[in-house]
């Protein structure tokens, strides 16, 4: 009964996603992003973001096979694309998108939880850890390249870079400690926690091939996010160097800390003071903000169709398994 409950409340999340997305962004600015990807420049945006999708689904491929599980690669970036999607559209929702990742591993692939819920995990580390790198070594040529930032600005991106940074940190001395995170907060015999933690622990290990070359890809995927950075900047009219548009990217990492779908005012506040401070204009700012959102929000719209399709999938599968139940239980009464 709870599986079925689940289910129900996936699909209606899924539904309420579509709505809200037509609801908060509305049809008109859902026009104008796609309407940006018109021509052979559009095309190349597309593909980029594309690439980073592949990139990211090709690590979390990677951190299964190290844990023995193998699966095609088409049938994970499914599950990958709706993960993406709930992240996108409703970071709010605490963790949602890592646990449908992880719910789908464990209904549709048979994969224990702890096993499949620590894959998702550790990709979602390796990725922080990338992300924190590139904000730091952008922010530091930012430095450099003009003056600080307006304090309400420092204090909003700051808090959550340093969040961020404080629980990465903690992570990475408890993992090498070989000290329990979850153990602390746990009063009771919750095993599956532990088995998740332990899972993810194994991982981390800096010995291992497994780690350097997810890690190695994470690097890849942040690569391709900035050389979309700097050719849309190109393709905007605005002649800057590598060194700028690793700053930008920086930011754009930066504004994706704060928890609001689609980072929605978030990029756009942050990026407008950067490139008003590198000499790009505000309206350079607005343009980069809104061809990036609809670059990502038409594999978010993907992902959700996608999502929904999950989700009735594996109701059909656990109706199934209630009716079969049933139908055992009578059987056995009659005979």
């Amino acid at each position: 009964m709870k599986r079925l409950l689940l289910f129900l409340v996936s699909l209606l999340i899924g539904l309420g996603l579509f709505f809200w997305i037509l609801q908060t962004i509305g049809w008109q600015e859902i026009k104008k992003a796609l309407l940006v990807f018109t021509g052979w420049k559009g095309l190349v945006i597309f593909l980029l973001t594309f690439l980073m999708m592949l990139l990211g689904n090709w690590k979390w491929r990677e951190i299964l096979k190290s844990e023995n599980v193998k699966i095609s690669f088409f049938e994970l970036f499914k599950s990958y694309l709706s993960g993406f999607a709930l992240m996108f559209l409703a970071p709010t929702i605490f963790w949602g998108g890592e646990l449908f990742r992880g719910y789908v591993l464990k209904e549709k692939n048979s994969i224990p939880w702890p096993k499949g819920m620590g894959s998702v995990i550790i990709d979602r580390i390796l990725e922080w850890t990338t992300n924190l790198i590139i904000v730091f070594t952008g922010s530091i040529f930012f430095v450099f390249l003009i003056d600080f930032p307006p304090l309400k600005l420092i204090t909003i991106f700051g808090g959550a870079f340093l969040f961020v940074l404080f629980a990465l940190g903690l992570f990475y001395f408890k993992c090498i400690k070989k000290e329990s995170i979850i153990g602390f907060f746990l009063r009771n015999n919750q095993n599956q926690p532990l088995e998740t933690e332990k899972e993810v622990f194994n991982f981390f290990n800096f010995k291992k091939a497994a780690f350097w070359k997810a890690f190695g890809i994470s690097f890849l995927r942040a690569g391709a996010m900035y050389l979309r950075t700097w050719i849309l900047i190109l393709f905007l009219g605005k002649n800057f160097g590598p060194m700028e548009s690793l700053s930008i990217l920086g930011f754009s990492y930066l504004a994706a800390m704060i928890p609001l779908p689609t980072s929605l005012g978030s990029h756009e506040a942050i990026q407008t003071f950067a490139f008003n401070s590198l000499g790009l204009g505000v309206s350079t700012a607005a343009a980069f903000t809104m061809i990036i959102r609809g670059a990502e929000l038409i594999f978010a719209l993907a992902g959700i169709a996608i999502f929904l399709r999950l989700g009735l999938d594996l109701l059909k599968k656990a109706l199934l398994t209630k009716i079969t139940k049933v139908q055992d239980l009578v059987e056995e009464k009659n005979v």
